[in-house]
């Protein structure tokens, strides 16, 4: 997918090095990513486009609508992700003229005024990076609940790791942060206040400027500007005082670390703290804006130095929270709901059971379609540029590559496994180069469960045996899926019945077809969490319902919703149903 990741900032920030930690996973995965930013100081991999977000003028502000408009069309944007303030006004109105969804990363306390509270300007989502954001964005811009989701300020933990301590002769305080704002008011205060200069060796590490006010303690302290060397610098460290993704990289190697940042000195990071440490981005965050004792913070260098490294299980729940891979997956499966429901479309799972070739064929139930039918519904899904594809191929494929821009997938589905699939339908699929699955149904001969009982009248109509379910397979254009050995309502019967009837049924098919199955279609769309338990530890991947499930095919493979398709879904019928939005205004008219 192609992402636009848009920043305001005129110096390093923790949401550059997110934005473009984020971004460089993503494009490990195959995305294409894009920049726009006052600057960029941070290697990164994608295009950069500099905006100056931070000139905020009305013109100025129409500018860069404009222009975002005109990136997002020129490179076929499919999310815009903003990742501060003043880039996400902007990037919101651009994406309401575009249509295109839109998150925001919340780095930081919003400001709290009418204008705020009216006007969020963050897109779709907003995505706090701590709890402390998700509950002022609530509490005083009254965002709703459900346009947050707490994504945190993930980082590539690979870089960072445990190591022996430091044997410095003087110990060596590291001070990392910006030196403009609220944290170069903290960084003054903690040199003028609370250092003992000449018992140790300070360092200040930061891309700022350097102020006039810091001069006076050039003499006693390192200034540093930006470092790529960031964990050689760490672990060269008795004590790092700082916040958020500092405080981070530093617990990652090992180092006692003292996490003041812009709302809260926490103290040395522990044990007991670590959920509050999280909670507040290390210190950046709290109830009010500052919230710092400096008197205290003397007597806690002391004995950060003293120690050879922070506690152990500290770093092991930062790495459990924080790695990147384990973020940017939370952000892929938000980023699909965004575009699902903001575009109201899915890949269509249609259903087809059997296929005849005369009215004498009809039955009681709607299970069936004519083959004439059937071969313009193919020549329809060929025309509207659909690519027909089966859950072996989803399963060979990232499940968020179905969105791309440049592609249109379809999977065509097909139950119980009658004769005429074979007969009637492969040659269909032979002429328009398709792809369908079939799901079998292996311990019966023929439809049995719709035609024997008090309450069945259906026509006896027969099912493939093993030479028809093989030659099937072996065409290449079918997928050959699990459908039971009887045909029953799964939840009707007892757990060891409901193992026997998925489980036997797959290891025949696997024998007969030579090869593992992928997915598994639940009789009549009957199921509850038993049985979709059942069906995952049988090994399938996939499991299709048919009413039920979420709109959203990502949000539970073992229940994904198809269409069904009736005896009277004549060409309109099926375009109307596969066009994109069939679900989402089937289930709004609920």
């Amino acid at each position: 997918m192609n992402f636009l990741m848009a920043l305001s900032q005129l110096e390093v920030t923790g949401a550059e090095v997110y934005a473009t930690t984020v971004g460089d996973e993503l494009t490990a995965r195959g995305h294409k990513i894009f920049y726009v930013s006052d600057t960029l100081t941070k290697p990164h991999k994608g295009i950069f486009h500099k905006l100056s977000f931070n000139k905020r003028s009305i013109f100025r502000r129409f500018w860069h609508v404009g222009y975002l408009i005109y990136l997002i069309k020129k490179y076929d944007i499919q999310l815009v992700h903003a990742h501060s303030r003043a880039s996400s006004w902007s990037c919101h109105v651009a994406c309401k003229i575009t249509g295109t969804p839109m998150v925001t990363s919340v780095h930081g306390r919003q400001p709290s005024h009418k204008t705020r509270k009216k006007f969020h300007a963050m897109g779709d989502l907003a995505l706090p990076v701590c709890e402390e954001i998700f509950n002022q964005l609530n509490s005083d811009l009254e965002m709703p609940l459900d346009k947050m989701i707490v994504s945190r300020n993930g980082i590539d933990t690979k870089q960072f790791y445990f190591a022996d301590a430091p044997r410095n002769e003087k110990p060596i305080i590291t001070i990392i942060g910006r030196l403009s704002g609220p944290k170069g008011k903290i960084c003054y205060r903690l040199l003028d206040e609370c250092l003992d200069l000449t018992a140790y060796y300070v360092r200040v590490v930061s891309g700022s400027k350097l102020d006039p006010a810091f001069l006076r303690f050039k003499e006693q302290v390192e200034f540093t500007g930006y470092t790529n060397d960031i964990t050689q610098l760490l672990h060269s460290s008795d004590l790092v005082i700082g916040a958020g993704r500092v405080a981070l990289e530093s617990l990652l190697c090992g180092r006692p670390t003292l996490a003041i940042g812009e709302a809260i000195n926490l103290g040395l990071v522990t044990n007991e703290n670590i959920e509050k440490a999280m909670a507040t981005n290390f210190g950046d965050i709290g109830s009010k804006d500052l919230d710092i004792n400096f008197s205290e913070i003397a007597n806690q260098v002391t004995n950060g130095v003293s120690q050879s490294h922070c506690q152990e299980k500290v770093s092991d729940i930062i790495r459990a929270n924080y790695d990147i891979s384990n973020i940017v997956n939370q952000l892929e499966s938000i980023y699909q709901d965004v575009v699902v429901y903001k575009k109201k479309r899915d890949i269509p799972v249609i259903m087809y059971h059997r296929f005849i070739k005369s009215t004498e064929e009809k039955g009681i139930h709607g299970t069936y379609l004519h083959v004439d039918m059937l071969e313009k519904h193919f020549k329809l899904i060929k025309k509207m540029g659909f690519e027909a594809i089966t859950f072996e191929c989803l399963s060979k494929m990232k499940l968020i590559d179905r969105l791309k821009s440049n592609k249109r997938y379809i999977i065509i589905t097909v139950d119980d496994g009658y004769i005429d699939n074979l007969t009637l339908m492969l040659p269909l699929l032979k002429k328009y180069q398709l792809k369908a699955v079939v799901y079998v149904v292996t311990g019966e001969e023929y439809n049995r469960w719709d035609v024997d009982g008090p309450n069945n009248s259906e026509k006896r109509v027969e099912l493939m045996g093993k030479s028809d379910i093989k030659e099937l397979s072996e065409s290449g254009l079918v997928e050959i899926g699990g459908h039971t050995l009887s045909h029953p309502r799964l939840p009707k019967i007892n757990l060891a019945k409901q193992q026997h009837e998925v489980v036997t049924n797959k290891h025949q098919l696997e024998e007969i077809i030579g090869n593992k199955l992928t997915s598994f279609a639940y009789p009549y769309g009957d199921l509850d969490e038993n049985v979709k338990q059942v069906v995952k530890d049988a090994g399938y991947k996939y499991a299709v319902a048919t009413n039920s499930g979420p709109l959203a095919f990502h949000k539970d493979l073992m229940q994904i919703r198809r269409i069904a398709i009736f005896p009277k879904t004549n060409v309109f019928g099926l375009w109307r149903k596969i066009k994109g939005n069939y679900l989402f205004r089937k289930n709004s008219k609920k």
